[in-house]
């Protein structure tokens, strides 16, 4: 499993999309069976269940044991594991949704600049700046007001200098500031460049 988790996680995705393969998974992981028995029970022609299980195989979800003229399929129990444990942690899930959101460059200096949801360090770049203010961003609903207090504790669970967060933020027109009140802007509102 020398994939990044991406791209480990958009495979195991793809492979559990089908039906027919998430009831093989479901049937293998009580006991190993035979193309033939998964077929009878799935109501599947055997070249059929075959082709599923060459898919699992791929990512060596089942372990083929061959008997005679016979082969015998069982889940792969640790490589589901160890998906598990590189791909759906919290953090890779959240660099993922990250990378998804992103366009090229952007993805690139949030890749650079982001740890999960850690904020490594505050860009000096301004146009870098802007497109961590704009992940930042994501995090306060439009409909809501919010107090400099709660401001401050969600940026602070991203980086620890959150007054200068909050600033600039503020500065690109993405929070309104009114009486200690702050409300996240809408983005046609924002600007490009800072005060």
């Amino acid at each position: 499993m020398d994939q990044q988790p991406p791209e480990i996680m958009l495979q195991f995705c793809k492979a559990m999309a089908d039906e027919s393969r998430l009831k093989i998974i479901g049937l293998l992981s009580a006991a190993e069976r035979s193309v033939q028995e998964l077929a009878s029970r799935l109501n599947l022609k055997e070249p059929t269940v075959s082709h599923h299980l060459a898919v699992l195989k791929q990512l060596d979800l089942v372990k083929l044991r061959a008997d005679g003229n016979f082969h015998w399929y069982r889940l792969n129990e640790e490589m589901l594991r160890r998906i598990s444990r590189a791909v759906f942690s919290r953090d890779n899930i959240a660099k993922l949704a990250v990378s998804a959101e992103a366009g090229g460059s952007e993805r690139k200096v949030l890749d650079n600049f982001i740890d999960g949801e850690r904020l490594l360090e505050i860009p000096v770049s301004r146009k870098k700046r802007l497109v961590i203010l704009k992940w930042l961003a994501d995090f306060f609903a439009p409909d809501i007001s919010y107090a400099e207090a709660q401001v401050n504790a969600i940026l602070k669970l991203h980086h620890h200098d959150c007054a200068t967060l909050r600033r600039e933020m503020v500065g690109y027109g993405m929070l309104t500031r009114d009486k200690g009140i702050y409300r996240r802007s809408p983005q046609s509102e924002w600007r490009t460049a800072g005060r």
